[in-house]
């Protein structure tokens, strides 16, 4: 197997004596997809904000692309190659579409590399992202006025022009509707180039990936696997996903 991606290694956090991960650990490869779910309270948005520089640990430690993320500014860590994507959508209102996806991929230009040869890679950049994140149609709509659903696609986007290594991504289908979050599901399947560590809470969603999953329970890994085997476990039925009612027999 190759060397992991991302590593994190025992990694603690307490807050107002409350302990919210507890000597967690978990890795990932290159290109992989993997998923974590959990009850709320589980960790898991505070282990992405360990993972991003947000937060830092009382101890552990986390290595990204053979990095001490620990020890890297968060800026730092996106100039790496890692990006995250938050609950709620960041992205410039006032903007067209196009104009989001050229100011996020300026990010790692700077002074005169923002002259001709620059513009013209961030121009074809941007007309492959658009592309892929399905909003041809809308280059020159500003972004305020899309739907909920496309402007998360854009912010995937936006991440996209980064040329990230890994993509922390926070619930990306909540308040989705279900062909917007079809249409997600189709998204993150065409990102080849990346590894993708996703917390969600929709388990449809989940199950239309063949991606392994991570449950977390009182900041500690509790079962990782295939979601088919994870879903059956009765430790996972027991703290999360709960029982189907019984039904009377016809």
């Amino acid at each position: 197997m190759s060397t992991p991606l991302l590593e994190v290694r025992g990694v603690s956090i307490a807050f107002d004596l409350i302990q919210v991960l507890d000597e967690l650990s978990l890795s990932l490869q290159p290109h992989e997809l993997r998923f974590l779910i959990g009850p709320n309270g589980a960790g898991k948005t505070t282990l992405l904000d360990v993972i991003s520089g947000k937060t830092r640990p009382h101890s552990g430690h986390v290595i990204f692309d053979g990095h001490d993320a620990l020890r890297t500014p968060a800026h730092r860590l996106a100039h790496l190659g890692m990006a995250r994507k938050f609950q709620t959508p960041a992205v410039f209102t006032s903007l067209t579409v196009r104009h989001n996806l050229e100011a996020a991929g300026s990010y790692h230009e700077r002074g005169l590399d923002l002259l001709l040869p620059a513009r013209a890679r961030i121009s074809e950049k941007v007309d492959e992202v658009i592309h892929t994140i399905g909003l041809t149609a809308q280059a020159g709509t500003p972004a305020g006025v899309l739907s909920h659903g496309q402007q998360q696609w854009l912010e995937i986007g936006m991440l996209l022009m980064l040329s990230p290594k890994l993509l922390l991504l926070d619930e990306p289908v909540a308040g989705l509707t279900r062909a917007e979050r079809d249409r997600t599901s189709e998204l993150l399947h065409n990102i080849r180039n990346a590894a993708i560590l996703i917390v969600e809470h929709d388990m449809a969603f989940v199950r239309q990936f063949d991606a392994a999953v991570t449950v977390l329970h009182q900041g500690r890994v509790l079962v990782e696997g295939p979601m088919a085997t994870v879903q059956r476990d009765e430790r996972v039925i027991e703290v999360y996903l709960g029982r189907a009612p019984e039904t009377d027999a016809a």
